[in-house]
């Protein structure tokens, strides 16, 4: 049975996910890759982490240094990089596990967003003026 898994597929991958993966095609440490950017080594890891996304003008210079287009590290269309040629075949239990791990994965950065909107809307309460 052929392997048709798309490996960048937004489903699949993050944006992070696709940025680490094309990094490490293109071998390049996330010290040199940062460095080139104009970055610190803590903000490329927290765009591999999922946990922050670069602006537009650096997402279009990580895209040329690492040779894949905007489209792809956004959303895994476009020209990027294939998966790996040979795919490891994982048993029915390990390919749940995984199907689970990646929807929990996409719960939790919906959770994260939605912390961060309670969070920015408690500050505006807290910073509104109050009538004494």
């Amino acid at each position: 049975m052929a392997d048709t898994t798309d490996w960048y597929a937004p489903d699949v991958a993050t944006f992070g996910d696709r940025v680490a993966s094309a990094r490490d095609a293109a071998g390049m440490t996330q010290a040199v890759l940062a460095r080139r950017l104009g970055v610190r080594v803590a903000t490329l890891r927290a765009w591999e982490n999922d946990a922050a996304e670069p602006r537009a003008n650096r997402l279009s210079m990580l895209a040329g240094l690492l040779n894949v287009s905007m489209m792809w590290l956004i959303n895994g269309e476009g020209e990027g990089l294939d998966g790996p040629d040979e795919a490891v075949p994982l048993s029915g239990n390990a390919a749940d596990l995984l199907g689970e791990m990646r929807a929990l994965r996409v719960e939790l950065g919906q959770r994260a967003k939605q912390v961060a909107a309670l969070e920015k809307r408690l500050r505006a309460i807290l910073t509104e003026p109050t009538d004494v």
